[in-house]
């Protein structure tokens, strides 16, 4: 399946999300109208995977009465920011059409390398040591990813498909046919299974405000500056309120004590703010930055974009390093959730990483999401996997619902670019 190309060369929204419109200066009911329209007319976003975060929720709600409790919800978070990271870190390459298989398994042969070399009985290198070599081994397999697919024009599917099979094969050299090393490192274990104090929830729930409010006001003068108008700002008060309200439900909520006898536990954990922060970090370079504009054209359009003059070579180069460097990231949650890494980590996780980008409303075709959508789609499937789990029911209805959720998203986005005026060829 192909898509027939546009001329034109897509540039990311930077200023609003999905969820509010991104007409031009007016009053809030033009914005709203405006959004109602790009609606219509396909451009959908996250919105689809947001209603089904909203309806799952209530019907677990409904349907189990410990689904809605401070501990059931730290676990969801928990269990879903290896999801989360892994999806937003194939967002890079999915943006340009393309595909890592591999991206599991470079994670797993990541943590191999971390856990054999920082093993007090082994090596005993220094943990942080440890940990920029595993993350420098994404890098190197990013880099090597990208060579082929970028300068020699071998298929993301057949490249990736040949790492998938070859790194666990490295893997299995590397910690041992059978082999088991657990983590020992506090701090590692400590950014899945400990919480920040009850007080600093609240800080960063603030700092997250003050961060919104400022970015919009610099776009705002910069808008200003350049002649450009700037949407009506009421729209900014109303996203800050709704940060304000669910954050503050999350942060109450978390800070509840979830313990069990006379050990008090409460907070939000600590991978929370990581992944907020890297979040923001990936979002500012796709937004604001040549190399995320530039990324989002060659997947809108790769001829278009070599004849404006981008190097269409180095951006998907970047791209495949990008996702394979936040793949190790995301190992390392993995890691720090279960306390250990075996010869087979990292091996299941990829298809999901992609099924979450789908079904938070990344285009599979290239040039259209953003990371919200693939976090937003991998809490989707975290609730299921969540849900389901607490109803007691057998391992393969999950595996039917989530497969079922992802078939409806990709027609989704199918019809969606059909209706938008993408020509789909068979």
């Amino acid at each position: 399946m192909s898509v027939t190309a546009k001329s034109e060369i897509p540039a990311p929204e930077t200023e609003t999300p999905d969820l509010i419109g991104s007409g031009q200066d007016g009053s809030l009911r033009d914005q709203a109208v405006a959004y109602l329209q790009r609606v219509r007319s396909g451009e959908m976003g996250a919105l689809p995977a947001i209603a089904g975060f909203v309806v799952l929720s209530i019907l677990f709600t409904i349907l189990s009465p410990y689904f809605l409790t401070e501990r059931n919800f730290a676990n969801l978070l928990t269990q879903a920011a290896t999801l989360v990271m892994l999806a937003m870190a194939l967002v890079f390459v999915i943006l340009l059409g393309e595909i890592d298989l591999s991206a599991g398994v470079t994670s797993g042969v990541a943590m191999s390398l971390f856990v054999v070399l920082s093993d007090p009985g082994g090596m005993n290198l220094n943990w942080i040591l440890a940990l920029i070599i595993a993350l420098l081994s994404g890098v190197v397999i990013g880099f090597f990813i990208g060579f082929f697919v970028a300068r020699v024009g071998v298929p993301s599917f057949v490249v990736t498909l040949g790492l998938f099979l070859g790194l666990q094969g490295l893997q299995l050299i590397i910690i041992g046919n059978g082999g088991l090393y657990r983590i020992q490192q506090p701090e590692v274990l400590a950014i899945q299974n400990s919480n920040m104090p009850p007080w600093a929830g609240w800080v960063m729930l603030v700092i997250i405000l003050l961060i919104t409010f400022s970015q919009a006001m610099i776009d705002r003068r910069r808008r200003a500056r350049a002649g450009v108008p700037s949407r009506t700002i009421t729209l900014l008060w109303i996203r800050l309120a709704v940060i304000a309200v669910i954050g503050g439900f999350v942060v109450g909520l978390l800070n509840q004590n979830r313990g069990t006898g006379f050990l008090a536990v409460s907070g939000v954990p600590i991978v929370v703010p990581i992944v907020l922060a890297i979040l923001w970090v990936g979002t500012f370079v796709l937004d604001r930055t040549r190399f995320g504009r530039y990324l989002y054209a060659v997947g809108g359009n790769a001829e278009a974009a070599r004849r404006s003059g981008i190097k269409v070579v180095g951006i998907k180069w970047a791209a495949f390093v990008v996702c394979s460097t936040l793949a190790v990231v995301s190992g390392l949650f993995s890691a720090s959730k279960v306390g250990s890494v075996d010869a087979a980590f990292g091996r299941d996780i990829v298809l999901s990483g992609v099924a979450a980008a789908v079904v938070g409303g990344v285009s599979l075709f290239g040039g259209r999401g953003r990371l919200i959508h693939a976090a937003i789609g991998a809490l989707v499937i975290a609730v299921i996997t969540n849900g389901l789990g607490l109803l007691n029911l057998p391992g393969g209805v999950n595996f039917l619902v989530t497969g079922g959720v992802l078939i409806l998203a990709a027609t989704v986005d199918a019809l969606s670019r059909r209706r938008a005026g993408g020509a789909i060829t068979r």
